[in-house]
């Protein structure tokens, strides 16, 4: 005998409850709460913004954690668990922590080496927010696709807007495939680390001219401010160093980078140490002796590295005995500014000043300058806005940025926790910028813009637009006081 196929509500109702206690029945909170504890034993031991969390954020971190405890111990299900590891996070308002959920097939994840050109995704572009703007009109070149720019002439001025939608080249599968043809390497084919580093290198130096290029087809329209948008821009590479010494002709000094004790650190160093002595046995004169001294100085801060700082007093909002973080170098490495041109030909130059590692020219645009920003710039963006900001080279303009600040060096240091398999991302470093601060809380425009975060760009761009007259006037005299 055939059986309906039509269930009755009150049998469909009673197939759902009967789903929901088993559900109930096989959820155990115990594995999350030790999967709890092992985050808890990875943020006391290098969370690099522990100390802004509890001081700056005022954030009571035990307490945290004992509601994020509760919560697991409460949930019915595995995913209200997840969610309760996801709001810690959340809470912490750091760009750079995160749980990275396995996927459901996670024990059956394919391994294959990934082909070149796959890391490269078009969505990282963040869409120009200028162009939205009134009288706006296209600069219609070859380096346009990567660089959309155009021209805004409000009566008094000629505005170039010129777009940096990533700060690195995997925005850019054209880029991508363009160094395929010219490394003669094949696409379908895998692309292992050396591989992968090849591509990057060519694509970042065609990056880098292509954007020095676009500058230069702006300034043959006669303008006479440019305003960079990176709003929507959620970070990238330390290629924003190079960029950011391309758009403005002073010396800038990078910031400070502050580091979190431990064996990450402690092996960064070490390899400093290494680099510096074998490119100071090849070197001669002041040269030699510059690399040695750096080398001494990387040697220093590995001790420093090398020696723990318990943070137990930060769990009870008070400050430890030691310094919770050990000082760096800068975000460009063992110099925080230096001539690209002394530079030039010098096998070490990268090993010591990190934008000599791409073909840039100091001070490409030399005129008044005008970065825009918004609660979506992130990272590498950030750290481009905070450089020009502190050496007074271009007047930031917008709303405060996301705050994520430094993130993760060489890989960062992640911890998977051992039940739910998640992946677990904090950040090791942080940049401080000229006063201080740690570059985390986000950037504070110098001049705010009264942007909802519901309006889309056509109303953003208009209200940057009645700013204009006062934003170019600033910008014009900042290098004059």
């Amino acid at each position: 005998m055939n059986l309906p196929k039509i269930l009755t509500a009150a049998a469909a109702i009673a197939v759902v409850a009967g789903a929901s206690l088993a559900d109930a029945r096989t959820y155990d909170p115990r594995p999350w709460l030790d999967d709890l504890d092992q985050a808890r034993g990875a943020f006391a031991a290098k969370y690099a913004n522990l100390e802004w969390a509890v001081f700056d954020r005022q954030q009571d971190i035990s307490a945290l954690f004992a509601d994020t405890a509760e919560r697991i111990k409460s949930a019915t299900d595995d995913e209200a668990a997840r969610a309760a590891f996801d709001r810690l996070a959340s809470r912490l308002g750091d760009g750079h922590v995160a749980f990275r959920w396995p996927k459901a097939n996670f024990a059956e994840r394919a391994t294959a080496t990934p082909r070149a050109c796959d890391s490269y995704n078009p969505a990282m572009q963040a869409a120009p927010l200028l162009a939205q703007a009134k009288g706006y009109v296209p600069l219609q070149r070859a380096q346009s696709q990567l660089f959309p720019a155009g021209i805004i002439a409000d009566g008094a001025h000629r505005l170039g807007v010129l777009k940096i939608g990533l700060f690195m080249a995997r925005g850019t599968p054209a880029l991508c495939k363009a160094a395929l043809k010219a490394l003669s390497i094949p696409q379908d084919k895998p692309c292992e680390d050396a591989c992968s580093d090849r591509l990057d290198a060519w694509a970042d130096n065609r990056m880098t001219e292509m954007l020095m290029q676009q500058i230069e087809a702006l300034k043959g329209e006669r303008i006479d401010a440019l305003a960079i948008d990176i709003a929507g821009n959620g970070g990238g590479s330390e290629w924003a160093e190079a960029a950011a010494r391309i758009v403005t002709p002073v010396r800038l000094k990078s910031e400070r980078i502050a580091f979190v004790r431990g064996a990450h650190w402690t092996k960064r160093f070490e390899n400093d140490v290494h680099d510096l002595r074998a490119d100071a046995r090849k070197a001669k004169g002041p040269d030699r002796a510059l690399l040695l001294s750096l080398a001494d100085e990387a040697a220093a801060k590995e001790k420093i590295a090398q020696t723990p700082c318990d943070s137990a007093a930060l769990w009870m909002g008070e400050h430890p005995t030691c310094s919770w973080l050990g000082e760096g170098f800068y975000a460009t490495g063992a110099l925080a500014s230096a001539d690209p041109g002394w530079l030039r030909g010098k096998s070490w130059a990268s090993d010591v000043f990190s934008p000599a590692q791409y073909p840039y020219r100091e001070g490409v645009w030399s005129g008044p300058l005008i970065v825009v920003v918004d609660s979506a710039t992130a990272s590498a963006s950030e750290e481009f806005a905070a450089e020009l900001q502190d050496n007074r080279a271009a007047l930031i303009v917008g709303e405060p940025t996301y705050g994520a600040g430094c993130g993760h060096t060489d890989g960062g240091t992640p911890t998977t926790l051992s039940n739910s398999h998640a992946i677990l991302e904090l950040p090791d470093c942080v940049r401080l910028r000229a006063d201080g601060s740690n570059e985390v809380r986000g950037i504070v425009p110098d001049l705010m813009l009264g942007w909802s975060r519901h309006d889309g760009a056509k109303l953003r761009s208009a209200a940057f637009l009645n700013a204009l007259p006062e934003a170019v006037a600033a910008a014009m005299t900042l290098r004059h006081k």
